[in-house]
């Protein structure tokens, strides 16, 4: 480090010290030293202390160099100025590289050719170009054979295998993220512990509206095929996550229940589409049925459910 010049040094060993210091400290997406603004104070208190550092060195040098007598400082300044080990062998390497004969030796190497007393020497190619260029036609030689006789995978391939892999990840993903579930990509479920849950809530926020059994009381009755804000799963997520009608309507939930629950929630309400309550209330709302179900069933369904909702009416 000592034959490296301290204007290069210091913001070395600076750099060195910063890099560290954002690699320890998590700061999300901002750099450390704006989120944190002891570690900018940090950094600088960095900065100063290696400039007195290489200050009081240099000083200390300059008086053990003063302190010193004419051979010793001979011997000295030819010490520093001479390279260090590493840039020496940095230097022979790149002569190495280079593949050129020494000034000694180039007569054996020289041409007939003189241009006005130019002469011209035979040197040979140099051994990097030389071995870059046979491994470029020994990658040709593998490529072409690959590619172009075995038909082996293009960019495309891969392309439409890393787009597979993804949806692969992504579906994995959501079965443990359930919270990112939304209006658009909700979907019924149907297994034990989320409809479980699903009850739970129902039996802790629901009930006061829509009773028990879901017959309806302030709120509208959830056994029947009619619906305010319309039925599935979309839209019953939807009025749960965002609240009813203006006024009048249920609050929104999504500010006490997570997606997740919203959606087990919904799913348990949907099943008691078909069921008895002791106490229906009316039909509310318009007759809802799913985009699935075919013509005949539509159509025979909603002459049943009108004729038993009459029936209801005329019975109260």
């Amino acid at each position: 480090m000592r034959h490296i010049p301290s204007w290069i040094r210091v913001p070395l060993v600076f750099f060195i010290i910063f890099g560290l210091t954002e690699y320890v400290i998590d700061s999300g997406n901002e750099p450390a030293f704006i989120a944190e603004p002891l570690v900018s104070l940090f950094l600088l208190l960095v900065f100063l202390i290696l400039v007195a550092i290489e200050g009081i060195v240099g000083a200390l040098d300059n008086v053990l160099y003063q302190s010193l007598d004419a051979e010793a400082k001979a011997r000295y300044d030819a010490k520093k100025q001479a390279p260090s080990k590493l840039i020496t062998w940095f230097k022979t390497q790149y002569k190495k590289s280079l593949g050129q004969k020494p000034l000694e030796e180039e007569h054996d190497i020289i041409l007939d050719h003189n241009y006005d007393g130019i002469r011209e020497l035979d040197n040979d190619l140099p051994p990097w170009w030389l071995y870059g260029f046979y491994a470029s036609i020994i990658f040709a030689a593998v490529y072409l054979v690959k590619y172009h006789v075995f038909n082996g995978d293009t960019q495309f391939d891969e392309l439409e295998a890393d787009i597979a892999q993804a949806k692969i990840d992504i579906e994995a993903y959501k079965k443990t993220a359930k919270d990112l579930v939304d209006f658009n990509t909700v979907t019924i479920l149907t297994e034990a512990s989320d409809l479980a849950n699903g009850k739970s809530i129902f039996e802790t926020n629901c009930i006061a509206c829509h009773k028990a059994d879901g017959g309806g009381g302030i709120g509208p009755n959830l056994t029947d095929n009619y619906w305010v804000l319309g039925g599935g799963i979309k839209n019953v997520f939807k009025t749960i996550s965002e609240g009813g009608r203006d006024g009048k309507g249920m609050i929104a939930w999504k500010q006490s229940l997570k997606p997740s629950e919203i959606a087990q929630v919904a799913s348990y309400v949907l099943n008691f589409e078909g069921t008895t309550p002791a106490e229906p209330k009316a039909p509310e709302g318009d007759l809802w049925v799913s985009e699935e179900a075919p013509v005949e069933d539509i159509t025979t369904e909603a002459i049943e459910t009108k004729t038993d909702s009459v029936s209801t009416i005329e019975e109260h």
